[in-house]
């Protein structure tokens, strides 16, 4: 599935990780490659074990927000009217910079970022050579209308990105705790050193499971998309539930900052 998603070969036995969910495979990640004073870019808000993670290993948090668009009084907002602003990234990077956590689809604003966006990210990246975990939980949970451009599939940056996955979000199974990194052999190798001698390794009737979804929907997603659950049934769960909760929130006094992704509302 990810050497069609990423556009890459992924060898199975070399570039892929299963952990005790995405949590694990952040921690991992952050443990494996962060030393003592490096510092790591973080996108406010941002989802809360990413700046403790990165002191647990000695590391430098380093924020940058996204910043709201001002818009007129009664116009609607949504997620695309975060913006991260590209001169001040570039700031944020000095020679002490290890890596950046991208978080996309983005918890908890529901941002989608655009394809120019993750354009305009990996050319500092690499102008930097700076490593990027690219936390993509959501990747499935993306509204009509919109492009979920997975980071590790732009040119050149896959040899750079760890993508990082959960069974939890894929298939709404949050209590199976089973999770995943991707990259190539030698960004996972720390990883595998730190889970090694953590947790060992993960259920293997979850991996089973989820393998076995996995396949039915790799079917569906190329004959019968409208059977899929990824790309159809999930979205058509959570559009009307969007709606729902923009509407109280709305009758409530509130101003909804309405996602393009996930299923959080700012």
């Amino acid at each position: 599935m990810y050497s069609d998603v990423l556009g890459v070969t992924v060898n199975p036995m070399s570039d892929v990780l299963v952990t005790v969910g995405a949590y694990l495979a952040l921690y991992y990640a952050i443990q494996g490659w962060v030393n003592h004073g490096d510092e790591v870019i973080i996108i406010e808000p941002a989802y809360d074990c990413y700046s403790p993670q990165v002191k647990m290993a000695g590391g430098v948090p380093v924020s940058i927000p996204l910043r709201l668009k001002s818009s007129g009084k009664d116009v609607e907002l949504s997620s695309a009217d975060l913006q991260l602003d590209m001169t001040e990234l570039e700031s944020k990077f000095s020679s002490k910079t290890k890596m950046l956590i991208l978080n996309n689809p983005q918890n908890p604003t529901g941002k989608l970022f655009r394809r120019s966006e993750l354009e305009a990210i990996a050319a500092l990246v690499e102008k930097h050579n700076v490593l990027v975990i690219a936390d993509e939980v959501y990747e499935w949970q993306v509204y009509p209308g919109h492009e979920m451009v997975r980071f590790a599939s732009l040119p050149r940056m896959h040899d750079r990105t760890i993508t990082i996955g959960s069974a939890g979000k894929t298939f709404s199974v949050t209590g199976w705790k089973l999770g995943w990194a991707v990259a190539p052999e030698r960004l996972l190798w720390p990883l595998k050193c730190v889970h090694q001698n953590c947790v060992f390794t993960c259920s293997t009737p979850t991996q089973e499971a989820v393998a076995r979804a996995f396949e039915a929907e790799l079917e569906w997603l190329k004959s019968t998309p409208e059977k899929s659950y990824l790309k159809t049934l999930m979205v058509e769960e959570l559009l009307p539930k969007r709606e729902f909760m923009a509407n109280f929130l709305r009758k409530a006094g509130f101003k909804p900052i309405i996602p393009e992704s996930g299923y959080f509302m700012m």
